[in-house]
C-alpha cells in the first residue's frame, strides 16, 4: 500500500508533465557559450549574425550579457559567458583544433546565409556541405568558438 506521501510524490510528478501534449514542462530559457572578449562577442553576435541584445548588467568584473533571436525576443537567450574558468579554454581550443563547433544554428537557407556571412568578413572553416537531410556549415565566431548554421530539408 502507498502512503500519502507516494501520493503526493506521484501528484507532484505528474504536475512536471504536460498531461494535454505529452511532454516534460522543463525548458531552455538560457545557454551559454564561452567568449574570449564579451564586446567582440556582443558586436559579432548582433551586427554579423543578427540576434539582438537582451540582457546586459555587470556581474563582478564581467556582465551578464544575453542575446536573443529578433523574431523571439522572449525566447532563449544566448549567453555571452566570459572563458575565464581555467578548465574553458584549452576544451574551446580543443574544439576547434578538432573543427567541432560549439553549438549549432538553424537557417533556413544555408547557402544564403554561407554568402551573406561570407561578404561581411566571416571565415568559414567549412563550407556548406550537404549531410543526408541536411546542409551545414562551420564558421569562426572571432571570440573562441566555431559555430554551426544547419539547415534541414
Amino acid at each position: 500500500m502507498g502512503t500519502a506521501r507516494d501520493g503526493m510524490l506521484q501528484l507532484w510528478c505528474r504536475s512536471q508533465y504536460s498531461t494535454s501534449i505529452g511532454r516534460a514542462i522543463v525548458r531552455i530559457v538560457v545557454t551559454s557559450i564561452f567568449v574570449s572578449d564579451q564586446e567582440q562577442a556582443l558586436r559579432f553576435y548582433t551586427e554579423t549574425l543578427g540576434f539582438v541584445a537582451k540582457s546586459d548588467f555587470p556581474v563582478g568584473q564581467h556582465r551578464w550579457l544575453t542575446v536573443v533571436e529578433p523574431d523571439a525576443p522572449h525566447g532563449v537567450q544566448l549567453l555571452l559567458e566570459p572563458d575565464v574558468h581555467p578548465a574553458v579554454r584549452p576544451f574551446k581550443e580543443a574544439l576547434v583544433r578538432d573543427r567541432v563547433p560549439a553549438t549549432s544554428f538553424a537557417v533556413d537557407d544555408v547557402l544564403d546565409e554561407f554568402a551573406r556571412l561570407r561578404e561581411l568578413g566571416v571565415v568559414f572553416v567549412q563550407e556548406p556541405i550537404e549531410m543526408g537531410s541536411t546542409v551545414i556549415a562551420i564558421f569562426d565566431d572571432t571570440v573562441g568558438n566555431l559555430i554551426q548554421i544547419a539547415q534541414r530539408s
